[in-house]
């Protein structure tokens, strides 16, 4: 039997992306990595698929350089806010998480 959103999840629009071992270490659990955009001197933003196996968890941290759009596209996960109550996010949720000073 196949976990909820699992074949959604990992035939999304975007595609589910490798093992992400370059991030690993800021991750309880295993998730996986697709760039979406090539880095290149006139772009300065990092656009990228990320998928969780169930359970994967990101560690609490920080965005000091710039933002993080959240764009929910399939399955579903939890996400926390410094002082905020976690919130429960399913497919077509945004969120905009601004700098931190």
């Amino acid at each position: 039997m196949m976990a909820k959103n699992e074949h959604e999840v990992k035939n999304d629009l975007f595609g589910f992306g490798d093992k992400n071992v370059a991030f690993a270490k800021y991750f309880i659990g295993t998730s996986y990595l697709n760039g979406l955009v090539s880095p290149d001197d006139n772009i300065d933003v990092n656009v990228s698929n990320v998928n969780f196996e169930p359970g994967c968890r990101n560690n609490w941290h920080i965005h000091h350089d710039g933002f993080q759009i959240l764009l929910v596209t399939a399955g579903e996960g939890w996400y926390q806010e410094e002082g905020k109550p976690a919130q429960l996010l399913k497919p077509g949720d945004v969120v905009a998480i601004g700098v931190k000073k």
